[in-house]
């Protein structure tokens, strides 16, 4: 045996075959389509019940030399053939495309909406994804399911492989593939169940003094209730919280701005801090606050709105630095 310069008999198979190794791995992407080589299939308990009723079946036929019960083993063995290459050619010629997933919080459920497509012109029935979701197509026709994660860290959630199955058409068979697909979820830090209140900042400092004015829309902040306060006033969501019966208080000039500062938090541990902040936020937010956020290396301008506060539990979310 002639080796070449440089190599070994014992040289990795990848170095031999370059060409059948190349595509062993395919790298993810947001779309993918399963590959016949990648497409596996095996019996499932029906049809290993089914297999061994068979095997019965011949014996017995076999042993008396009836030609009816012979004719009917072998039209059920036909019939089991026929299924076994109907199931492994039902994933084939399927378009999958992977979308990223809305936000969701440390501890729930993240869901990636997947896009299937039928893309043979010949319609399809029991398609399932890993997670049991399961969906029929119709022919060129496409069908959207759920795929779930649990977000156990925050930060960016990763879809990773999902996989592809169908029991068509009688449950004899299984057939199975992998998809590498790419998609994300962001996920914000735990708010805490309680925060101490954040630092404030009278707008009245930047724009001058001025009193309160009767009937203004701005909110300045809450306080304990008193007797006469007006129903209206009364923060209910903060008493189904079991946050006590507080009142909302509105004023013009001295309307009430908050920084949410990462500074402020006594917390040694740094979740402990970015929960608590997660939870200023949507405090303030909930009470339509004006409010800026301070992170080490990060500042966020005051500001109001749904933008400006998945802006600042975005920035929570991606911290990775020290203090």
């Amino acid at each position: 045996m002639v080796v070449p310069v440089g190599e070994t008999k014992n040289a990795p198979r990848s170095r031999w075959l370059p060409g059948r190794t190349a595509g062993a791995r395919t790298p993810p992407t947001r779309t993918a389509e399963p590959n016949s080589r990648r497409v596996y299939i095996l019996p499932t308990r029906a049809g290993l019940a089914y297999a061994s009723v068979l095997l019965a079946m011949l014996l017995g036929a076999l042993n008396y030399q009836n030609n009816l019960a012979l004719f009917i083993t072998f039209v059920m063995i036909s019939a089991a053939l026929v299924s076994m290459h109907h199931c492994w050619f039902h994933l084939l010629k399927l378009r999958v495309t992977a979308r990223d997933g809305m936000a969701v919080f440390r501890g729930q459920t993240a869901c990636f909406p997947l896009l299937i497509e039928e893309i043979a012109g010949r319609s399809r029935s029991g398609i399932c994804v890993c997670d049991g979701a399961c969906c029929d197509l119709a022919a060129r026709g496409q069908a959207q399911v759920q795929v779930s994660r649990h977000a156990s860290r925050r930060g960016y959630l990763e879809l990773g492989q999902i996989q592809l199955e169908s029991r068509y058409p009688f449950g004899l068979f299984r057939s199975w593939t992998s998809l590498p697909l790419v998609a994300t979820v962001l996920v914000y830090p735990t708010p805490a169940a309680q925060a101490p209140a954040p630092g404030r900042t009278d707008a009245s400092e930047q724009h001058g003094g001025g009193e309160l004015g009767a009937g203004a829309e701005d909110y300045i902040g809450p306080r304990s209730y008193r007797p006469g306060d007006s129903p209206k006033r009364v923060d209910w969501k903060a008493l189904a919280r079991e946050r006590g019966l507080v009142v909302k208080q509105f004023g013009g000039k001295r309307a009430v701005r908050v920084l949410i500062d990462w500074r402020q938090m006594q917390a040694a541990d740094p979740e402990v801090r970015l929960s608590l902040l997660t939870r200023q936020v949507l405090d303030a937010h909930e009470r339509g606050l004006s409010y800026g956020l301070w992170l080490p290396g990060l500042e966020i301008e005051q500001d109001r709105g749904e933008g400006h506060k998945h802006r600042c539990l975005k920035a929570l979310a991606e911290y990775h630095g020290n203090d």
